[in-house]
Parts: C-alpha cells; sequence; structure tokens
C-alpha cells in the first residue's frame, strides 16, 4: 500500500543497486545525477529542556551538511545531534546508510530541506543501503508530513 501523497509511477521506479551507496556522493554517481539531488534520510536525537531524546528526521540534499544548531533554534529545542545507530533503528527500523523517509514504526517529526525544491526529482534511499526510489520535493512533504525548512 503506498503512502498518501505518493505517485505509483515513481515509486515503481524503485532500483536496487549492485553496491552499498552509504553515501550521498556514492547515490548519485551510481544514479548519473547531481549529489544536491540525493535526499539523505538523516535522523538526529532532539533533546528539550528536562525531556528525553525525540527522534527527528531531516531529509536533506546530499550537496549539504545539517547544521544541528540552526535546526535546534529553528524546532525551540534545547539540542539537536546526530542519533546513534542504536537510536536510529529503534526510531525507523532501519540501518544508518539505508533509511528511507517513511516506513518507519510511527511517523516521526519530519523537516524536509528546501533545497531539494531546485531540483525535478531526486533520489531517497528505500530502506537499505542498495536501494533507491525517485520523488520530488513536494512528493517527500506529503509522504512524510515534513515541514519545508532551510537546515545547512
Amino acid at each position: 500500500m503506498l503512502a498518501a501523497g505518493a505517485d505509483p509511477v515513481r515509486v515503481a521506479r524503485l532500483q536496487v543497486l549492485p553496491d552499498a551507496v552509504t553515501t550521498a556522493a556514492a547515490a548519485a554517481a551510481a544514479l548519473g545525477v547531481e549529489v544536491g539531488q540525493i535526499a539523505n534520510s538523516l535522523v538526529f536525537e532532539m533533546t528539550t529542556q528536562g525531556g528525553d531524546g525525540e527522534p527527528l528526521l531531516v531529509l536533506t540534499s546530499g550537496a549539504h551538511r545539517v547544521d544541528t544548531g540552526k535546526v535546534a533554534a529553528l524546532l525551540a529545542v534545547q539540542r539537536v545531534r546526530r542519533a546513534t545507530p542504536e537510536f536510529v533503528r529503534a526510531a525507523t527500523g532501519q540501518a544508518i546508510g539505508g533509511v528511507a523517509p517513511l516506513g518507519h514504526p510511527v511517523p516521526l517529526r519530519t523537516l524536509v530541506d528546501r533545497a531539494l525544491e531546485a531540483f525535478d526529482e531526486v533520489w531517497a534511499a528505500a530502506g537499505i543501503p542498495h536501494s533507491v526510489f525517485p520523488s520530488t520535493f513536494a512528493e517527500l512533504r506529503a509522504v512524510t508530513g515534513g515541514t519545508p525548512a532551510d537546515v545547512a
């Protein structure tokens, strides 16, 4: 069953690659696209004052790095930091290097990098390091319920 807002024709173009593509550069090279077209699904741990860490999914362009201080200020939380592999797996059911933007045990609070809007097509991991699928900025927002943000 497709997530609401997903284009079935685009999702049907899921590709299983011969080698793992655990970085944006490797994915872009394997697909023959610009590194900025890779939508990295990065999980962070947000800490609110007096609260436990909560997962935050940031779908960011492979062309830059997430500024955690900027994201923390944007969300008005005490701290945002890269999550441990164990935290990522608990939050998503997937391992680092292949985290998809959807298909998690529960929906995650999500930010979608506005830089991805510059491309007609972007590519995201499909749950394992060997698989990717094409999408768009609008489709990623729709299927994740994500908030557009400047994250770099």
